[in-house]
């Protein structure tokens, strides 16, 4: 395991780890504008440990890493956080899903430590995009050691489930991973292309998630409080009649 996690660091390190971190930088970065509070944490190392924490408009931020990283708040594995329920505003898997032996249980724990109406930030790799074909095709994985790949719509069926109100993805990544494309025109006329041609191929997305608020009140409550209310009112009624 330690090997793959070196191999992987060593991937993005390099050209098209590079391209798809600056991209992905780009995304995070305009989803963050708007998400405020106390505590930014980010579930698993993805390129430089602050990356995407150097993006965050809350007042702190932690990076909570399976292994020793430079940077890392914490070291615990995503599916066991050693974190207090509903304290946590912003929260971001930066492709964790990917990697992680049991993603649901990762989700779980996200929902678990959001605060009421936190966000949930998640980067991962379209399965049908040309970079998980690539992946498929790659000794070792591209990147090296990923698990699996997880479609946009299934992971929204994943976090209604448990309670999320999901936006629309942002996708990106329409050029196929050969360095040699992201040079020159071809990058941007690619990327036109794509968006237009075949919108739900990208290479990869950021889907944005909030944890609903639910009411504490019991429907049976509720009633039964509606019937005390009207059986309080209907006396001063009588009386003015």
């Amino acid at each position: 395991m330690n090997v793959q996690r070196g191999a992987r660091d060593e991937w993005l390190a390099g050209p098209l780890g590079q391209i798809l971190l600056e991209q992905e930088r780009e995304r995070v970065r305009s989803s963050l504008e708007c998400a405020f509070g106390l505590y930014c944490v980010q579930l698993g190392g993805w390129g430089e440990p602050n990356a995407f924490l150097a993006l965050a408009r809350t007042r702190r931020t932690a990076l909570i890493a399976t292994h020793e990283v430079p940077g890392a708040s914490l070291i615990a594995e995503p599916a066991a956080l050693p974190l207090q329920s509903d304290s946590v505003d912003v929260m971001l898997l930066p492709h964790t899903l990917e990697f992680e032996p049991d993603p649901h249980q990762v989700l779980r724990e996200a929902g678990r430590v959001l605060r009421g109406e936190g966000e949930l930030l998640v980067l991962g790799f379209e399965p049908l995009g040309s970079w998980s074909l690539r992946d498929a095709f790659t000794s070792g994985g591209c990147p090296p050691g990923m698990r699996r790949t997880i479609s946009e719509s299934r992971l929204a069926d994943w976090l209604k489930l448990l309670g999320f109100e999901v936006g629309a993805a942002e996708r990106y990544l329409y050029v196929p991973p050969l360095r040699g494309l992201y040079t020159g025109q071809a990058r941007g006329w690619l990327e036109r292309v794509g968006r237009r041609a075949w919108p739900r191929l990208s290479g990869a997305y950021l889907l944005h998630a909030r944890k609903r608020v639910h009411s504490m009140t019991p429907v049976r409550l509720r009633s039964r409080l509606r019937t005390a209310v009207i059986g309080i009112a209907e006396p001063a009624a009588r009386r003015a009649s």
